[in-house]
This record gives structure tokens, sequence and C-alpha cells, in this order.
């Protein structure tokens, strides 16, 4: 079956780090643009990072650029997100998103759950 499924997440104090990985099964993310979302309670769904797989450039948003890093390692078919720094409200779930460069499915994971709280 082919599916992205996230992990990494849970329940850290402010300052602290987390790192979040995204593994595709079923399916190659060689040829995919991977991004990283994430849903607050009561806020719309926010962009926060992604890499294209074809040249490795990377966007993030601005409330996390300079704390958060995405990347990937083809070997584990795997996209990570690692999160320093972190602030309550960066609390929400995270999800992973693989975006097909041609004309393959697309991938929604079924989303981790961070807490940031003291």
């Amino acid at each position: 079956q082919e599916k992205v499924v996230e992990s990494g997440g849970g329940l850290v104090q402010p300052g602290e780090s987390l790192r979040l990985s995204c593994a595709a099964s079923g399916f190659s993310l060689d040829y995919y643009d991977i991004a990283w979302f994430r849903r607050a309670p009561g806020k719309e769904r926010e962009g926060i990072a992604c890499i294209s797989r074809g040249d490795g450039r990377t966007w993030y948003g601005d409330s996390v650029k300079g704390r958060f890093t995405i990347s990937g390692d083809n070997a584990k078919n795997t996209v990570y997100l690692q999160m320093n720094s972190l602030k309550p409200e960066d609390t929400a779930v995270y999800y992973c998103h693989a975006e097909s460069v041609g004309y393959a499915p697309n991938y929604w994971g079924q989303g981790t759950q961070v807490t940031v709280s003291s």
C-alpha cells in the first residue's frame, strides 16, 4: 500500500527540539516534492516547509524560518523536519504531504501531534 507516515511528535518544553519523520512506503520519494504543514487548534492549516526533490531547494514559512530544517534521506525514503527552539505556538498536528512532480498520485500522512508546554 502506498502511503506516507509521520512520526516523532510528542510533548516537549519550550526551547527543546524534536525531529519529525515522513516515511514513504510503496513508492519512491525521489519523484516527489515534500511539504510539511501544521494545523493548530482553531487555526487554518499552515504550510511551514518544503523541499524540492529535484534540486534540493527548500522553503520555510516565516513562523519557523531559522528554527526548523527540512531534509531528505534517499536511502531511507524519508524526509525529516528538525525543529529547534520550539515555542508554545508551535503546538499543532504536523502533516507531511508528498506531491508528485509528474502524474502520480499525491499523498497525505495521518499527522503527528506536537505539544510544546512547560
